[in-house]
C-alpha cells in the first residue's frame, strides 16, 4: 500500500473519479505536451453517461484552457468504466493516451500506475493486527512507524474537513443543476424537532454536518476525498461532532484520521473505492467503515473491536447501488452521507458490545464487497440509467417525483 496521503486529497467536487481524476489527466497531457494545439477526448461508459452532471466536461475545459477541445462519448463495457482517450495534435497527431480514473482522484496512464511506491509491508488487516499484537502497537502507532510525518499532513486535512462543515452550514442557496435541489444542512442544524430528546438532537446535528460537506461537494466547493468526493461528508461529520460537541482534542482526532486512512487504504488496494467500478458500496460503504474504525480508536477500543466496527459498517452496505439522478452527486448521494455517518456510530457501538461474537473478518467482507461490485449490473454503477436514476421522473420544469 502507498501513503495515506494519497487517500486524503484536498480538491473540489463533485466527483473524485469524474472531476478530479479527469482534471489530473488533463494536467498530465499539458505537462507532456505544453505547446499542443488541439485535443480530442473520448469519454467512455460512466464518464460518457454522467459527465455533464459530474462536471467532467467543465473540469477538462478549465485545465485545457486555450486549447481546442473536441469531445466524443462511447459505451464499451470491455473498457474500465472511467476511461478517457486523449488524441493530442500539433499540426498532426502527436500522441495518444488511454487514461483510467480509478477513484479518489487517482489515474492510470496507458496501463501504467502513476502511484508512488508501496511503503506498507502488509496487505491485509489480519496481518497488521498480528504484527501490532506482537509489537504492542495501536493502529495509529503502526501508521506512524511507517509514515513518521503523517501527523502534520493530517492536521492540515482535519482543518479542511472542519472548515467544509462550517462553510456548508452557512449556505442556503439551491445546488447547481437541473434538479434544483435545495441545501438542507443549515435547516437541519437550526430546526429542532418538537420535544427533541438528546439522542434526536445528536442525530440531527451529525446529519446536518454530513449534509453540509456533501452540499459543498455538490456545488464544487473545497472538500477532502474520504475516500472519495461522493462520500466526503461521513468522516468530517463524525470529527466535527467529536470536536465541537464532545470536546475531543485535535491530537486525538488526528490519530483517528490515521486509523480511518489505514482502513480506507486497505479497501482501496484490495478492492475498489470507485462507484463506477463497484457501486456505492465502494464509496459510502468504505467511508462508513473508515468512520466506524476512527470512532472506535478514539473511544479506546481494542484492535479486534476496531476491526469489527469497520467490518460491520461495510457488511451492511453490501450491494448498495450507485444511481445518481440525472448524473448529479446530489440525489440520493447527500442523504446517504448522513445515514452512513449515523450508521458508523452504530457500528462502533456494536463492535464494543458484541466484540466476542464477531464471525466475519474485515478482509473477508472487503473481498466480498469487491466481488459483489464486479457481479453488479453495469446500469447500477454510476451510469444514471438504473435504480433511482431511472425511476425518478422529471417534468419539463425540472421537478422530480
Amino acid at each position: 500500500m502507498i501513503s495515506i496521503k494519497d487517500l486524503y486529497k484536498v480538491g473540489r467536487g463533485p466527483s473524485s473519479s469524474h472531476t478530479m481524476g479527469p482534471a489530473s489527466a488533463a494536467k498530465y497531457i499539458i505537462e507532456k505536451h505544453p505547446n499542443f494545439k488541439q485535443v480530442e477526448i473520448t469519454l467512455f461508459n460512466s464518464l460518457a453517461l454522467t459527465g455533464e452532471g459530474h462536471l467532467t466536461y467543465q473540469a477538462l475545459k478549465e485545465e485545457l484552457k486555450g486549447k481546442k477541445v473536441t469531445f466524443f462519448t462511447v459505451i464499451d463495457e470491455k473498457k474500465h468504466p472511467n476511461t478517457l482517450l486523449f488524441k493530442v495534435y500539433q499540426d498532426q497527431l502527436l500522441a495518444t493516451y488511454e487514461i483510467q480514473s480509478i477513484g479518489g482522484g487517482q489515474i492510470i496512464i496507458n496501463n501504467q500506475s502513476v502511484d508512488a511506491a508501496s511503503i506498507y509491508p502488509h496487505k491485509y488487516l489480519n496481518d497488521i493486527i498480528k504484527f501490532c499484537d506482537n509489537k504492542q502497537l495501536s493502529f495509529f502507532k503502526y501508521v506512524k512507524s511507517i509514515e513518521k510525518d503523517i501527523e502534520s499532513y493530517l492536521s492540515d486535512i482535519l482543518t479542511v474537513m472542519l472548515d467544509s462543515v462550517k462553510n456548508g452550514l452557512e449556505k442556503d442557496e439551491d445546488l447547481p443543476g437541473k434538479l434544483k435541489v435545495k441545501r438542507r444542512a443549515k435547516h437541519l442544524f437550526n430546526n429542532k424537532i418538537l420535544n427533541e430528546t438528546a439522542i434526536q438532537k445528536e442525530k440531527r446535528l451529525i446529519s446536518s454536518y454530513a449534509f453540509a460537506v456533501s452540499e459543498e461537494n455538490a456545488s464544487g466547493g473545497q472538500i477532502v476525498t474520504a475516500p472519495t468526493c461522493g462520500a466526503c461528508g461521513i468522516v468530517p461529520a463524525i470529527l466535527y461532532h467529536l470536536h465541537y460537541n464532545q470536546k475531543i482534542n485535535k491530537e486525538k482526532l488526528i490519530e483517528g484520521l490515521a486509523v480511518a486512512g489505514l482502513i480506507g487504504n486497505l479497501i482501496k488496494h484490495n478492492a475498489s473505492i470507485s462507484g463506477a467500478q463497484a457501486g456505492c458500496q465502494a464509496e459510502i460503504g468504505s467511508a462508513c467503515s473508515m468512520a466506524a474504525a476512527m470512532l472506535a480508536h478514539i473511544n479506546g477500543y481494542s484492535l479486534k473491536q476496531i476491526e469489527y466496527a469497520a467490518e460491520i459498517a461495510m457488511e451492511h452496505h453490501l450491494g448498495l447501488t450507485c444511481d445518481p439522478v440525472n448524473g448529479y452527486v446530489q440525489v440520493p448521494c447527500i442523504e446517504r452521507n448522513a445515514v452512513a455517518a449515523l450508521r458508523a456510530i452504530d457500528a462502533s457501538d456494536l463492535s464494543y458490545l458484541l466484540s466476542d461474537s464477531s464471525i466475519v473478518a474485515f478482509d473477508t467482507v472487503i473481498e466480498t464487497m469487491y466481488q459483489t461490485g464486479l457481479d453488479m449490473h453495469s446500469d447500477y454503477k454510476e451510469t444514471a440509467i438504473g435504480g433511482l436514476a431511472y425511476h425518478v421522473k422529471e417534468d419539463k420544469n425540472g421537478n422530480c417525483w
